[in-house]
């Protein structure tokens, strides 16, 4: 339907109407904008009665009048929010279950009656569900306007929280549904329920005073920066600071309590202050996106810097206006807890906001309402069957996207021509619109999907640029030896391959692996990216050394393997490796894996290659693959190394999950772990367990992942519960599991397993002649059966704590030297480590320590999912500790993690954090110890964000060493899949020219 740009006032009308008009009980933005409407209604005559559970000032404070009537009553809560900046999503749906749903049935009752009693002409909605019911039961005509709907935003949340609620999202539809149509504001969300849609302009709160006369007011100068602090309410326990501010700038603080104290440099405003005149009197605005601060923004022509907030589904769209009318900048949320304010705010005052469309929204709204009340009818255009269906297929994305993907709206779906004649702005979203046009406009995807990962669409958007670095010559890039190398790796008129694999978090289990013990592993946001082409041999771009030896052997044209390795700066290691693959071969057969680790250990600075290529002679070896086209293949790894993440295990999973892809190999994600397991274990001598690669293969998004490591066995994936969180802080000190200590405390380890069955084997032995038994109770219950199991243990972890304490730990000795050991053992069964003859390896503890971890992490599995409740969470934080100082018993504990961890108890125990309820609680070190990276759980909540990123300043301040902070999560390599990519010959002819 149209709408002319230059819409007629409101014009008094002949009839006197009554309008009620529903309000949600979502923050202040939706009444902010209300009153503009509302405004226009009264102005023309009309009574309107504001059904509302925001405070009546919101309402009163603007508009006077004998016709505006305020009914206070909640009949949706919108979403729940833990913090200033985090939706509780699983909270929502049940305040909305507890407000709405269950009362449903009083509610409609209630209104119909009311609505009757006040002669309502028009149901106007805001965007409440139940009232487009209730109006349709009266026999009212009802309309919303709104540029979002609650069926889209709790879409996502009943992924989180499962079927339970899902039929939340579909009664809220059939509700919308009694709608007579919509009123589309810009900015808006896909609301496939509305059966027709008018767009009108911005609703935007009309100016009361000039910039000047708020300044001179507020005592400021027209030469001071002001910027506007405006988010609906300070972020609990934060503090404003001066050294947030530059020099000579000044902030108005909106939401401020009474009893908050602030800088000089910041101002507080009253609470019922007139924030539109406010914000056209600034500068820049800093805040949280809004559609009032968005609208209020553009309109003003003001600079938004805005900070993300979690599981907010109307961002995305509204954001993408800022970004398109220049007028937003991102601030990520640790700059602005941590005061680091200057660059966001200098970029801002640099912008050009350029929105030149209508902001006369609410008059053109309440011009519509008026003619609709008066019984003019908005009839259904051609387009409306295909504007619902592309609707409903992009909510039917956003309710079966995957937990932990990234909303990403598609291409496509672009804004319907507005009925002002003004087309809305591309759609761009999460601000990687740039990357997601590069990649699509360069290669045919013709496999697979980048599941909205930005870090996938930076990949292939680096990959689409080494073209131009190869052909064109760009001086600054080729300072750059690995993007140099890359530039020559592909044939572009081949296809290439492209797998993901991220690193993982140790959240418990750890070194118990090996021992067969229960693990819960989290698959972080940080991941590895392979690219892989094959080409015949004649066809192989190579490099000119590589070249050169083949020439010299003048065996013609040889499969090769050539790899780059971005990064190598930061590891000083060589970007570039490359070989012949007939090396592998020994004669007839594939080299062993023990001539293979000697391969690749001829060059330190070549030695990081054995985890990539190593993936090939394990294929080899394992499946019998024969490899007879060349190879070329590109890393690209955001998984930091050496801080006990799994950097190796991301490395050797998305080059194996890329090579089987490209030759057409199907190996399950469990499988695939196990070979890459074997790459480590025997190609690059790490004696690790599989737990590492298992997480990148088989995890997904904020799960973890419970695995039973005989060897390898996926029990299933534990839900990360809505109010628990983990963090993982780097301490700084390298990590490595082929490091001395944690191969002597593997080794220790299996020496005790071996001694407890030796044991077993004794008392067995001895047990056969009640004569000889110790005890006649070894006889009963079952005694024989435990001891013959304990005889023939196969893994640690499957001896109880009470049997280990009362029958070996006096058997087992502190320490035992290698030499001794085999002198009585002969072997410690072990086939990825070597006993040392001269070494002294410590037994009890090592032994020890996979026998209780077993049963903390069972423990933990088990408290993850009971009631939520502040002991769930002691109870789990102290199981952490608990593993954190077994390491420590074990020697594998360092000074960096053990501050860390004192850190996190440091916090846990103030006097803020217990008047707070706690927000931290539990922190362990994590892999294979010896330094590396601290898991630490607590509330997801952003009071316990503020405090990991003042654990990560305190340990600053105490070492000199910043640690990096692990947050967020991301899908496994079996869940992302590959993508199958093909340049188009447009994009390179574009760039030739």
């Amino acid at each position: 339907m149209r709408i002319e740009k230059e819409a007629e006032a409101v014009s008094a009308s002949r009839n006197h109407l009554v309008f009620a008009y529903y309000v949600t009980g979502h923050g202040f933005g939706h009444a902010t904008r209300v009153i503009e409407v509302v405004r226009h209604l009264i102005l023309a005559g009309h009574d309107v009665h504001v059904v509302s559970g925001a405070p009546e000032f919101v309402f009163t404070s603007a508009i006077q009048s004998p016709r505006l009537f305020i009914r206070k009553v909640l009949l949706d809560c919108g979403a729940v929010q833990a913090d200033a900046l985090t939706v509780d999503r699983l909270a929502s749906l049940e305040k909305y279950h507890e407000t709405a749903v269950v009362p449903r049935a009083s509610i409609l009752a209630t209104e119909v009656e009311w609505l009757n009693s006040i002669k309502a002409d028009l149901v106007v909605s805001d965007v409440v569900p139940v009232a487009c019911r209730a109006a349709a039961d009266a026999g009212i005509r009802s309309v919303c306007v709104t540029n979002f709907s609650w069926d889209f935003i709790y879409a996502e949340y009943v992924m989180a929280a499962g079927h339970h609620h899902r039929s939340i999202v579909w009664q809220i539809a059939e509700d919308y549904s009694h709608c007579e149509f919509l009123i589309r504001l810009p900015g808006y969300c896909p609301m496939p329920a509305f059966r027709d849609i008018v767009d009108v302009p911005l609703v935007v709160r009309r100016l009361h005073k000039q910039r000047k006369e708020v300044r001179k007011e507020l005592g400021i100068g027209e030469d001071t920066k002001l910027v506007i602090l405006n988010f609906g309410g300070q972020p609990a326990g934060w503090k404003l600071k001066e050294e947030y501010l530059p020099p000579g700038w000044l902030c108005l603080v909106c939401g401020a309590s009474e009893t908050e104290e602030v800088p000089p440099n910041f101002i507080k405003l009253a609470k019922d202050a007139y924030t539109p005149d406010l914000i056209a009197a600034s500068d820049c605005m800093l805040g949280k996106i809004g559609y009032g601060t968005v609208s209020e923004a553009l309109a003003f022509k003001l600079p938004f810097v805005f900070v993300r907030r979690d599981y907010f589904n109307e961002e995305p769209f509204l954001r993408n206006m800022l970004e398109y009318y220049q007028s937003g900048v991102e601030m990520i949320r640790r700059d602005l807890l941590t005061g680091h304010w200057k660059p966001y705010l200098e970029r801002a005052i640099s912008l050009k906001p350029c929105y030149e469309g209508g902001t006369n929204g609410g008059e053109v709204a309440a011009h519509i309402l008026q003619e609709t009340a008066s019984g003019k009818n908005y009839t259904s255009d051609k387009f409306s069957g295909a504007r619902r269906l592309r609707d409903a297929i992009v909510l039917g994305y956003q309710l079966q996207r995957v937990p932990g993907r990234d909303l990403c709206i598609p291409d496509w779906y672009a804004n319907a021509e507005s009925e002002l004649g003004l087309s809305s702005p591309p759609l761009s979203v999460e601000g990687r619109g740039s990357h997601m046009e590069s990649y699509m406009e360069d290669f045919d995807v013709l496999h697979g999907d980048v599941q909205g990962l930005s870090d996938t669409m930076s990949f292939l958007k680096n990959l689409a640029e080494l073209d131009s670095v190869y052909d064109k010559g760009n001086a600054e890039k080729r300072q750059m030896r690995e993007r140099k190398a890359a530039a020559g790796l592909f044939n572009w008129e081949e296809d290439i391959f492209v797998t993901r694999a991220p690193g993982r978090l140790d959240v418990m289990g750890g070194i118990a692996d090996y021992s067969g013990s229960l693990v819960l592993q989290m698959p972080i946001r940080e991941a590895c990216h392979v690219a892989v082409q094959r080409n015949h041999p004649t066809k192989h771009r190579l490099w000119k050394h590589a070249q050169a030896r083949q020439n010299a052997k003048g065996e013609g044209s040889k499969p090769v393997l050539q790899i780059v390795s971005y990064g190598s700066e930061l590891s000083n290691r060589a970007p570039t490796f490359d070989m012949d693959l007939s090396d592998f071969m020994d004669g007839d057969k594939s080299m062993s894996y023990e001539k293979a680790r000697k391969y690749f250990a001829q060059d330190p600075a070549q030695k990081w290659a054995a985890y990539i290529a190593g993936t090939i002679l394990v294929l080899m070896k394992e499946l019998g693959v024969r490899f007879e086209d060349s190879i070329s293949l590109l890393v690209s790894s955001s998984v930091p190394e050496g801080k006990g993440v799994s950097s190796s295990a991301s490395v050797e999973v998305a080059s194996m999950s890329a090579i089987a892809a490209a030759h057409g190999l199907s190996i399950s994600p469990r499988d695939l772990a196990l070979l890459c397991q074997k790459v480590e274990n025997h190609i690059v001598g790490a004696p690790c367990g599989v737990m590492d690669q298992m997480t990148s293969a088989c995890g997904e998004a904020d799960k973890l992942l419970a695995m039973v490591c005989q060897p390898a066995e996926v029990i299933g994936l534990v839900d990360i519960p809505r109010h628990i969180r983990f963090w993982g802080i780097d301490s700084g000190i390298r990590h490595s599991v082929g490091g001395a200590d944690y191969g002597s405390v593997r080794i220790g380890a299996f020496m005790g397993r071996r001694m407890i069955k030796s044991r077993a084997l004794e008392l067995l032995s001895n047990c056969s002649s009640p004569a000889n038994c110790i005890s006649q109770d070894d006889l009963e219950d079952d005694g024989i059966e435990l001891l013959e199991a304990e005889s023939s243990l196969d893994y640690l972890c499957n001896l109880p704590p009470h049997r280990y304490e009362a029958m070996y730990v006096k058997q087992l000795p502190e320490t035992i030297t290698g030499e001794a050991f085999v002198e009585k053992y002969s072997d410690h069964n072990d086939a990825v480590t070597v006993i040392n003859p001269k070494r002294v390896y410590g037994v009890r503890a090592s032994a020890r320590h996979p026998i209780y971890e077993n049963f903390r992490v069972k423990a933990f599995k088990a408290l993850l999912t009971s009631a939520t409740s502040d002991d769930q969470l002691t109870s789990l934080g102290e199981l952490l500790y608990q593993c954190h100082y077994s390491y420590s018993a074990c020697g594998l504990g360092s000074d960096g993690t053990d501050r860390l961890v004192q850190l996190v108890q440091d916090m846990q125990h103030s006097k803020v954090s217990k008047s707070e309820d706690g927000t931290l609680y539990g922190a362990k070190i994590t892999g294979g110890g010896s330094g590396g990276t601290v898991c630490v759980m607590g509330r997801n909540s952003l009071s316990s964000s503020h405090q990991i990123i003042e654990i990560q300043q305190r340990y600053k301040g105490a070492t000199g060493f910043l640690p990096y902070v692990f947050d967020g999560s991301s899908p496994g390599a079996g869940k992302f899949g590959y993508l199958k990519i093909r340049r188009r010959l447009s994009s390179l002819k574009a760039k030739e020219q």
